[in-house]
């Protein structure tokens, strides 16, 4: 635990204020229309979860970084399984990667 002040903690998203994430990468062999499709499905699944996302790429290539929406809110490593569950329910992905919980603000 940091010797700041749990006001400072808070202002910084640190220590029990830190907001976690995780990122994923992947391959996608679809058409142009299918990959559009294909991020609503993943927008859709990823909302209904109270999940955000950034990120991007193209029809052959995608990678996110995902988090909670809510303020002081975290992913948790059953979001991590369900979003690498659904990616590898997908016949059109490949080469799927997710990474660990990492501080969604510093990186670690």
């Amino acid at each position: 635990m940091s010797t700041k002040s749990r006001r400072l903690r808070k202002k910084l998203y640190l220590d029990e204020f830190a907001i976690l994430g995780f990122e994923f990468t992947c391959n996608l062999n679809v058409t142009e229309g299918e990959f559009y499709l294909l991020l609503d499905e993943l927008l859709e699944f990823i909302d209904k979860r109270k999940l955000c996302i950034a990120g991007g790429d193209d029809c052959k290539s995608f990678n996110g970084f995902i988090c909670s929406v809510h303020r002081y809110g975290s992913a948790t490593n059953q979001d991590r399984a369900d979003v690498e569950l659904w990616l590898k329910s997908k016949e059109h992905i490949s080469n799927i990667v997710v990474s660990q919980l990492v501080d969604a603000n510093y990186g670690v």
